[in-house]
């Protein structure tokens, strides 16, 4: 149990490094992208306004003051641009690369035609940005060369994730080292608390068969009544809810695990099934074993009868008379699927897995009447857990409710 709440600790505490870190970064480098798109649109306009062209400017202008409000004025000498005037046919009929060296005339011609016949009129195409405007008869469209700009925005991205990735591994590493101190009282308090369960399971087990052998005696002596009957009832659930628990304490001590074996899964439930008949017989309930043979297990045998044991007591106890209860076994593919059902007065809806936690009871005084006591479906968790496999409670309507276990 120690080891399972580090590593979700240690999840969590990721979890939320990886959700802080990804949007910081995100964040970012959407305001990086931004800013390029800012920075190349103003260009873009300048070109586009004036007619594939930046506007003449004066020698001796001062520095920092831009042919348009953004722009540097070195910005007409460090821009790499072509522009393409295609007719209303859709064929290129003018073509100025006059400005660029990355690309020809005949590849300049093929970018502005595909892009009329698609009628785009902005946008980016490849490493260029581009925007179209009417031109007389035809469109202009202009390209704005975004290479250098995309590439330190890529630059600057991928510098991003590896840092990220490294600060990661580094936060993983100081959360897994810091953990076991982080969650030290925790297993300091389980421990304790396993300790006490098993040490007073033990004391009690004197004072219950000393009474149970008083009782004998007064059975003896007096005859049975009601009373005495009564009495022997609470020591023999008393007794049981000691021995659940402490096996629940040792399943869960860290190191322990059952011997598993290979044996008839198909026989081992048959066998515990039936042994039930005659009690659903008597409490006017009918047991429907549906039970695929042949089918084998590596597992705890023993433990195993007891998980059945455990789901087909509790149908027992909070079945409707009258009313089928269902076992059903069979195999889905590699695994082996387990489940019981029956009617019930009412199950609450919503999420079912309450329902193995410990001493948790759903109507307590109905389970007072039944006598349940709330910790026998978190043995039977325990014990498929034991098993690696899974165990559930669903309920479509609200009345019939079926646990299912693979295995």
């Amino acid at each position: 149990m120690i080891p399972r709440l580090r590593r979700r600790f240690v999840a969590a505490a990721m979890l939320a490094v990886v959700i802080v870190l990804g949007l910081i970064m995100a964040a970012v480098n959407a305001v990086n992208y931004l800013d390029l798109c800012r920075s190349t649109g103003a260009r873009l306009d300048v070109l586009v306004e004036n007619g594939g062209s930046f506007p003449r400017v004066e020698s001796g202008t001062p520095a920092g003051k831009a042919p348009r409000g953004g722009l540097s004025p070195e910005a007409p000498f460090d821009t790499r641009y072509f522009t393409v005037i295609v007719d209303q046919g859709g064929n290129a009929v003018l073509i100025d690369t006059g400005r660029i060296a990355a690309v020809s005339t005949e590849t300049a011609a093929e970018y502005a035609e595909s892009l009329y016949a698609a009628g785009k009129t902005s946008g980016f195409l490849g490493a260029y940005r581009y925007q179209a405007r009417e031109a007389g008869t035809g469109t202009m469209y202009v390209f704005l060369d975004c290479s250098r700009e995309l590439q330190s925005f890529r630059a600057f991205l991928l510098a991003s994730l590896a840092v990220s990735a490294a600060g990661l591994l580094l936060v993983f590493l100081l959360v897994l080292l810091l953990s076991g101190k982080a969650i030290r009282p925790v297993a300091e308090s389980y421990e304790k608390q396993r300790q006490f369960i098993t040490d007073a399971s033990h004391e009690i087990k004197t004072p219950l068969t000393i009474i149970d052998a008083d009782v004998e005696v007064l059975e003896l002596e007096l005859g049975g009544n009601e009373w005495l009957k009564s009495i022997r009832n609470q020591v023999a659930r008393m007794a049981e809810m000691t021995r659940n628990l402490v096996m629940l304490s040792r399943m869960e001590e860290d190191g322990k695990t059952m011997p598993m074996v290979d044996f008839s899964l198909s026989d081992a439930v048959l066998e515990t099934a039936q042994s039930f008949s005659a009690v659903a017989a008597t409490r006017e309930m009918v047991l429907k074993l549906y039970v695929e043979p042949g089918l084998s297990l590596c597992g705890n045998e023993a433990a195993i009868r007891q998980l059945i044991s455990i789901l087909l007591d509790n149908a027992l106890r909070y079945g409707l008379p009258e009313k089928p209860i269902q076992l059903t076994l069979r195999a889905s593919g590699r695994r082996r699927e387990l489940w019981v059902e029956n009617e019930t007065a009412g199950v609450e809806q919503g999420n079912l897995d309450r329902l193995f936690e410990r001493f948790y009871r759903p109507d307590a005084s109905r389970s007072t009447e039944t006598g349940g006591h709330g910790i026998g479906l978190s043995v039977a968790r325990a014990i498929v857990a034991a098993h690696r496999g899974k165990i559930s409670a669903a309920s479509a309507d609200g009345v019939q409710i079926r646990f299912t276990v693979l295995l």
